[in-house]
């Protein structure tokens, strides 16, 4: 899609500024991963096994390790490369606890980490169809993400959405030997799981809020985590857990950066909790539906989106 500048009604276009190295891409991505990602970086050039990782990150919504890599080039693999980057690290689970407590002086326990929800993500200035067909499967560890500059130093970065009809990548797993063993151990949730332990009349309520949210802004990504749907807009903006008759929502905002003039929702700043954010309700219909979108208005102008100013 083509970028263009308005200047007084009129559209001029923005050129594209190409990517001289794939370390550009991967400086600009370490300097900003808390900014597109939401991921702590651990490890610039991490090597294990002789074998060289471009980028460590930690989840810490998820509890998680997760590999990035950046391409120029289109004549690769992701699935093989993704998978043996997984298998790796499901193989050397104490090295990248060592490293992580050693470059961020952290006291990480290894049950402490989620190893069901570790991914890779690949990081190209444009993918395939092959490669993007390749990993269009809705439970498959591997993530694409786009990034694109341009002269007037704007930088768009997108993940690949995988389609609504994506299939189970499980048939395919079983006929190798490192895909089978690696879809053993990680787990990516799907709204359908958390669906089927709830209510008719939880999912309905759980639909109508889903709606809602999806409206408030363009390309707000539904994200199923283990305990809870995530919804996001770049940065996570509310959480979801379907209860049986119910559901319970986080508003990702910290104590204080809420304005909640009717004070329905509940202050777990100092409570432990599923989801993301300092505010709770549980919500067992759609009374106030209206007024909570008012307050996830709030989250969604807070948080920062995947378009960046390169200074």
């Amino acid at each position: 899609m083509p970028l263009f500048l308005n200047h007084h009604n009129t559209l001029h276009e923005v050129k594209e500024k190409p990517f001289k190295l794939e370390r550009d891409i991967q400086k600009l991505f370490e300097a900003n991963l808390a900014t597109i990602m939401g991921l702590e970086l651990v490890k610039s050039e991490f090597t294990i096994k002789n074998r060289r990782i471009d980028t460590l990150a930690f989840d810490p919504e998820s509890k998680s390790f997760i590999i990035i890599e950046y391409k120029r080039d289109k004549n690769h693999s992701v699935v093989d490369q993704g998978f043996t980057y997984l298998g790796l690290m499901l193989e050397n689970k104490a090295d990248f606890i060592v490293e992580y407590n050693e470059t961020l002086a952290g006291d990480l326990r290894r049950e402490s980490v989620d190893w069901s929800q570790t991914r890779v993500a690949f990081v190209s200035t444009s993918f395939t169809d092959n490669q993007i067909q390749a990993t269009n499967f809705k439970d498959i560890a591997i993530e694409l993400w786009e990034i694109k500059q341009y002269e007037n130093g704007t930088v768009v970065i997108k993940p690949i959405k995988k389609s609504n009809a994506a299939e189970s990548i499980k048939p395919l797993a079983q006929q190798s030997g490192v895909m089978k063993n690696v879809s053993k151990e990680i787990k990516v949730y799907t709204e359908q799981e958390h669906v089927e332990r709830a209510s008719a009349s939880a999912v309905e309520l759980y639909e109508k809020f889903k709606a809602a949210i999806l409206n408030l802004a363009d390309d707000i990504e539904v994200k199923p985590q283990k305990e809870h749907i995530a919804f996001k807009k770049g940065k996570n903006i509310v959480d979801i857990t379907i209860l049986k008759n119910s559901l319970k929502m986080w508003i990702n905002l910290k104590k204080g950066q809420l304005d909640d003039p009717k004070n329905i929702m509940r202050d777990v700043s100092e409570v432990g909790h599923w989801g993301n954010g300092d505010y709770e309700i549980r919500v067992g219909d759609d009374d106030n539906l209206e007024y909570l979108m008012s307050l996830i208005k709030q989250a969604i102008k807070n948080k920062t989106y995947h378009t960046l100013i390169l200074s």
